[in-house]
């Protein structure tokens, strides 16, 4: 009986867990537990994208999972004294010669971020002389060292306890020259600090990879790059990359000269289109409008980097949800996307009266509905109307800060960037009315040009919400 393997493989089992519990080993990566040191939760959607990358390696080998949050300056010593079998935590692949690094599963460019409001360095040179900081041990890090080796001048802080938005919040506010970010980190940060900008890439694009020690079980390294092949293959990686950094890229400031010209151009192609989506689901066909704009500036074969797609920008689950065969066409994306929203305005308590119901309904569009209940819980909490979008959308951001998602159902959520879209999208259903109306009631050729209303009085004029 105690020769059998299933016995032998108890006593290891038990035998390997004494020993670490007495600090002298890590337990074998195959005998039941798994650690992996992941980012700490202040660095918002990397940590908690790694966290769920970790949570579905772990589940394939039916492993129990222990995460050990840590700072990147951190990671190559632990790894090299056994205190975790893999590192998860952003790693720009290759950078530490004595790590070993698994498939690369997501590329971002290496910014040099300065404030818009001050002369921008043209180049790497440029910087010499100002206040350039970095989190200590980053991706960004290693590769301002790889910039050093053609440019032995570059000097920079090396911040440890920080976060690159810490970072970046400090540029915004005058307190840095400049940070070193990712274009994800940024994008992040331009949410609440419009006034930063790129000035100039840092050497080559980082690719991302899980770390290990040199003398890490082959086996397990093995494991790893079935688990990224198989999650790239079946579309999971896809949807974790755009629920944590995939509507970035709509994020674009609001340019009104542009709008109004594709209105002009682009938008009479699709208008009957809208027209009838609006019928069927009893919404407004402006506002079906505006969204579409939004979402991919009237642009049926829009794609994102994380395979969100159309005119409506439909993920695959929301595509396979609304029965959609072709996201590319524009007919079904429209109808899709609109048929969507309605529906999420029909989970709501049936006691939210409008126009709130659409706004909150456009942040579910978003972000799914989830999150917006989560939002609405912190709203509440904090004695606000949870029924009120001018209530929710001051709470919604905190979606994104561990304090306040570890408490709540559904985890993190960029509830900053709802916030954005729905009052952008409220603003181009404003401005579509207003150009509605002018044409009805004048001919644009009748206009005087002493009448005629300037781009940016259409943007700011005063509305009904």
């Amino acid at each position: 009986m105690w020769n059998s393997p299933r016995c032998l493989r108890l006593v290891l089992a038990g035998l390997s867990l004494l020993l670490a519990a007495c600090g002298q080993q890590l337990p074998a990566w195959n005998l039941g537990k798994l650690v992996i040191i992941v980012p700490e939760t202040a660095h918002g959607a990397e940590a908690e994208f790694e966290r769920e990358l970790a949570k579905l390696f772990a589940s394939r080998l039916n492993a129990v999972l222990e995460t050990v949050p840590m700072s990147q300056d951190k990671v190559s010593s632990a790894l090299h004294k056994h205190k975790a079998h893999l590192a998860a935590a952003s790693l720009r692949s290759g950078s530490v010669v004595a790590l070993r690094f698994g498939p690369s599963y997501q590329t971002v460019r290496e910014l040099v971020v300065c404030n818009r409001d001050n002369p921008p360095p043209e180049k790497l040179a440029d910087l010499a002389g100002k206040e350039l900081a970095v989190v200590a041990g980053s991706a960004q890090e290693a590769a301002l060292r790889e910039a050093r080796k053609k440019l032995p001048a570059l000097q920079w802080q090396a911040r440890e306890k920080t976060t690159a938005q810490g970072l970046l919040a400090e540029v915004a506010e005058d307190g840095l020259d400049c940070a070193a970010a990712n274009e994800l980190q940024l994008a992040d940060a331009r949410n609440y600090y419009p006034n930063l900008a790129i000035a100039l890439a840092i050497a080559q694009s980082s690719k991302h990879a899980w770390g290990f020690a040199d003398d890490a079980d082959p086996d397990l390294i093995k494991h790893v790059e079935v688990f990224f092949a198989d999650i790239q293959q079946d579309g999971t990686l896809r949807r974790l990359l755009d629920r944590y950094y995939g509507h970035s890229e709509r994020l674009a400031t609001m340019d009104a000269a542009t709008f109004i010209s594709r209105r002009n151009t682009v938008l009479p192609h699709y208008r009957r289109l809208f027209d009838e989506a609006a019928t069927l689901t009893g919404e407004d066909w402006q506002l079906l409008a505006a969204l579409a704009y939004q979402e991919s500036q009237w642009n049926p074969l829009a794609t994102s980097s994380t395979n969100v797609r159309g005119m409506m920008m439909l993920t695959e689950d929301t595509a396979d949800r609304m029965k959609v065969k072709n996201r590319l066409d524009a007919h079904e994306s429209i109808f899709a996307g609109a048929k969507y929203l309605a529906l999420l305005k029909e989970q709501m308590p049936n006691h939210i009266p409008e126009p709130d119901r659409t706004w909150l309904a456009l942040a579910a569009y978003n972000q799914g509905y989830g999150h917006l209940e989560d939002a609405r819980i912190l709203t509440k909490r904090a004695g606000l109307n949870p029924d009120s979008w001018a209530d929710v959308k001051k709470w919604m951001p905190l979606l994104n800060r561990p304090g306040y998602y570890e408490t709540l159902k559904h985890g993190y959520a960029r509830g900053g960037e709802a916030v954005i879209l729905v009052e952008n999208i409220r603003s181009y259903r404003d401005m579509l009315r207003r150009l509605e109306s002018r044409k009805t009631s004048t001919a644009p050729d009748a206009i005087p040009p002493h009448l005629r209303v300037p781009v940016t009085l259409i943007l700011s004029g005063n509305t009904a919400r």
